[in-house]
């Protein structure tokens, strides 16, 4: 696993050549979050979790399902069924295949994209090759797709990109990361990368401001792809 040092994660140098552009996937590349929140929540609901869609958004988006997990068990007095992340990542997957979409215009400001680029998502491998696939979008990454499961710890800590940069073989002060979630960007600036937030997902009706990323460190945001090639321009 990949460690840095709190001072040298916190390290960005803002004069580094842009060298990689890392995109996280749901909120980014593909319109999963209302649906994937939506089902978690029915999940939660099901098992005697008193808790609804805009806590699940604000306290769990852009986080792995290790992750959540381990809050449910600490915050509410439920047992959790043993085959309740399998059941309810499957019956995401089924939602997917009724309704996922790739963001508008994505696809077209990826084929334009020069510098070399990745995803880091805080989803299982399954489910990204699921993802992906069904929206077209895995041909314009080929294996050059990192998992949270890859590291030792999900974000908001930086492994993650950590790792995608190493794999990339460019160092992290050269990246620049697009994410949607609060965790996200504070995983990324640990990490010591530039990162424009992005908020376009239908997650971020409630707020296209992107306040709360600005808050967590993000440089700008931007709410369309169309936008895409002045963001990368001006990292």
């Amino acid at each position: 696993m990949i460690q840095q040092t709190s001072t040298e994660l916190a390290r960005t140098d803002p004069h580094a050549t842009l060298a990689l552009v890392i995109f996280d996937c749901d909120g980014v590349l593909v319109d999963s979050e209302p649906i994937s929140l939506a089902r978690l929540t029915f999940g939660l609901n099901r098992i005697g979790v008193p808790i609804d869609v805009d806590t699940v958004r604000v306290r769990f988006a852009g986080t792995s399902m290790v992750s959540i997990m381990a809050h449910i068990v600490r915050d509410y007095p439920v047992t959790v069924p043993d085959d309740f992340v399998d059941v309810v990542k499957a019956d995401t997957l089924r939602a997917f295949d009724e309704g996922l979409t790739a963001m508008p215009g994505v696809a077209l400001a990826i084929s334009g994209l020069s510098l070399p680029h990745c995803v880091a998502s805080s989803s299982d491998p399954v489910r990204l090759s699921h993802t992906l696939g069904l929206t077209g979008l895995l041909p314009l990454f080929g294996n050059r797709v990192y998992s949270s499961t890859m590291v030792a710890r999900g974000k908001p800590a930086p492994d993650l990109f950590l790792h995608a940069a190493a794999a990339m073989g460019i160092r992290p002060g050269a990246c620049l990361v697009v994410e949607d979630s609060v965790p996200g960007v504070q995983a990324a600036r640990a990490a010591g990368m530039r990162v424009a937030g992005f908020v376009g997902g239908g997650h971020w009706a409630h707020d296209r401001t992107g306040a709360d990323l600005i808050a967590a460190g993000a440089a700008r945001v931007f709410t369309d792809f169309s936008a895409f090639a002045e963001v990368v321009a001006t990292a």
